[in-house]
């Protein structure tokens, strides 16, 4: 499976490289074509708009994706520890669960 499906919209993640490293920040979009995950705050950037009929142009702020290789899922808030995740079937229904607890299930 891949990993643009493990991370959902609403998780909170932990940047592990870059410039924001370290950060725990939350999802507002995943992109999975493009392997790519929309963070509140992160990858802020301004676009200049050329004026038309319709549009009074300017400057428009847009949302960059970081990718998802560089994220990693947190399972405690008050700690930012981290874990990979997995699946599990529970009454026949899927779950996520925490791979580094002990398969500790993920509340959605």
């Amino acid at each position: 499976m891949s990993t643009g499906k493990r991370i959902k919209t609403g998780d909170l993640v932990k940047i592990i490289s870059g410039t924001n490293k370290g950060e725990v920040k939350k999802v507002l979009k995943v992109l999975p074509k493009e392997q790519r995950a929309v963070l509140d705050g992160i990858g802020v950037r301004e676009r200049h708009v050329k004026p038309t009929r319709f549009n009074k142009g300017g400057k428009k702020e847009i949302h960059v994706g970081i990718h998802l290789s560089k994220l990693a899922f947190v399972v405690d808030e008050k700690t930012s520890k981290t874990s990979r995740i997995g699946y599990a079937k529970k009454d026949g229904k899927t779950i996520r669960i925490a791979r580094n607890y002990n398969n500790k299930e993920i509340a959605v």
